[in-house]
């Protein structure tokens, strides 16, 4: 994959959101003229696959967008390697939803990740079950669908979407989907690439030291799921805001933990 201006790139203050949640959100990135023939090729194909990425005229048009390459160059660099991908559908109606799990089993990574990229060609409103995520989940590694028990889990969020949104999730973010109670079949695109080189410093680091940056990981951080772990959960969270941003000495951790241990 080709580099991009820096102007494409996410710019720190997007990444700390990432670093904070394990997803982000660009909505309405992809341009309507994109949308509508994306929403008819997929009403057409209408079978969920995963030689989609392969098979679709528009799709691969889409993930060449400036915008939209700037995004996956910031988390995986310029050299992605493609792992899989999936059209998503879940049918008018159906009242079925998944359970929650991580699409990772093993990973030894320290702090490395995939980054998938859940593609909206169509609005998708909260009574159509957008994909259910579990903000901060995704540095607590857990083996697929061991976590499948667990239900309405406090600050859990519905990826509810305009047309041409993408979320770009982490690999290990806790999440399912959800029932369907429209009568309009719903669609989601699923790319997901491995990074070809470390993942430091990828994004545009202009003002990732700022105060602004950092209280809001400082602030950010303490998810209430987390209970009495929150702090910890926290401090984890600023070890990948390190990684992230190549800076080993950057300390966004509560209480500035990091520091006063003598890392």
């Amino acid at each position: 994959m080709s580099g991009v201006e820096r102007k494409h790139l996410l710019s720190a203050r997007q990444m700390a959101e990432f670093a904070v949640n394990g997803f982000l959100i660009l909505p309405e990135i992809v341009p309507q003229e994109y949308n509508e023939r994306a929403e008819a090729e997929m009403r057409r194909y209408d079978s969920g696959t995963g030689q989609y990425w392969f098979e679709s005229s528009v799709i691969r048009d889409i993930f060449e967008l400036p915008e939209v390459k700037g995004a996956l160059q910031s988390f995986v660099g310029t050299s992605p390697v493609y792992d899989h991908s999936h059209l998503h559908i879940v049918k008018a109606q159906h009242h079925l939803g998944q359970g929650y799990h991580a699409d990772s089993v093993i990973d030894t990574r320290p702090f490395g990740y995939d980054v998938q990229a859940f593609y909206f060609a169509h609005d998708a409103p909260d009574e159509m079950g957008p994909t259910l995520v579990l903000p901060g989940s995704h540095l607590r590694k857990v083996s697929n669908g061991s976590i499948s028990r667990l239900k309405n889990i406090v600050g859990q969020k519905r990826l509810v979407s305009k047309a041409g949104t993408i979320a770009f999730m982490h690999h290990g973010i806790w999440h399912c989907a959800q029932p369907n109670y429209t009568d309009a079949t719903r669609y989601v695109f699923k790319l997901r690439l491995r990074p070809g080189q470390e993942q430091r410093g990828l994004f545009n680091t202009d003002g990732y030291k700022e105060p602004e940056v950092e209280q809001y990981i400082r602030r950010s951080g303490h998810h209430l799921w987390a209970g009495d772990e929150s702090r910890v959960n926290q401090i984890q969270i600023a070890k990948f805001w390190r990684y992230l941003t190549g800076d080993d000495r950057v300390d966004v951790s509560f209480e500035g933990a990091l520091t006063r241990m003598g890392l």
